[in-house]
């Protein structure tokens, strides 16, 4: 448990010692509060529900809104705050690698610390709705950070998945994925997963798979990945 009973909640470690990816979800009671400090290898956050105060290094940093996702450099400490009677979900993964992000300044006009120096100190926010949808088969996804998009180490997106099944594939990246609406069944390998909202699993390279939407409406999907490449590479078979 964090400050004023926050809960958080380890989802996913990918490797033990100094390399890999800690998926961990941070829930915030209304009126709670929550303080910690980003990990070795820096952390891409990304708000699932509720809003909030954000603190950085002491100083005001974005606003806490849904659909936004966030870059926090190494080290930098920081202080979330819960506004919403509902509560504030945060998803939080700590990239456990020596190679961190190379980001330039892109907060929100009027937000955090525009003055801030470049290079991996500065933090990052980023709005959904304003990264640009790709397409790959027939499934979306916008890309958040990863290369091109101020963060050289890993790949934060959000995916859409249409209803029905698409064929197995497998990617060259370590990968953690966190079911944000909709059900299905994950296929993997020789072995099936029930899938549901807060449902997170763990694609190791090269595991055959495909993530089966078995609902009426598009099921949404929050993935990171390291190596940092595009949600639409594959390897050949």
């Amino acid at each position: 448990m964090g400050e004023t009973g926050t809960s958080l909640r380890v989802l996913a470690r990918t490797a033990a010692g100094g390399s890999g990816l800690v998926r961990t979800l941070a829930e915030i009671p209304p009126g709670g509060r929550h303080a910690g400090a980003a990990g070795v290898g820096g952390e891409l956050w990304f708000v699932i529900e509720g809003s909030g105060r954000l603190d950085l290094d002491g100083a005001p940093g974005p606003a806490l809104v849904p659909d936004r996702g966030l870059w926090i450099p190494a080290g930098t400490t920081y202080r979330l705050e819960c506004h919403r009677a509902d509560g504030l979900r945060v998803d939080t993964v700590a990239l456990r690698v020596d190679t961190v992000a190379l980001p330039a300044d892109s907060w929100p006009a009027g937000e955090g610390a525009g003055s801030a120096a470049g290079g991996a100190d500065v933090p990052l926010s980023r709005d959904l709705r304003d990264c640009p949808a790709e397409t790959t088969g027939d499934r979306k996804f916008r890309v958040l950070f990863g290369p091109g998009r101020d963060c050289a180490a890993a790949t934060q997106f959000v995916g859409e998945i249409p209803p029905g099944r698409a064929p197995q594939h497998s990617h060259p990246y370590d990968e953690v994925v966190l079911i944000l609406q909709g059900s299905g069944v994950a296929h993997l390998g020789a072995q099936d997963r029930e899938l549901s909202v807060g449902t997170c699993l763990h694609l190791p390279p090269g595991l055959r798979h495909c993530l089966e939407n078995t609902g009426p409406h598009v099921m949404r999907v929050l993935g990171v990945f390291h190596p940092a490449d595009s949600p639409a590479a594959k390897l050949p078979h």
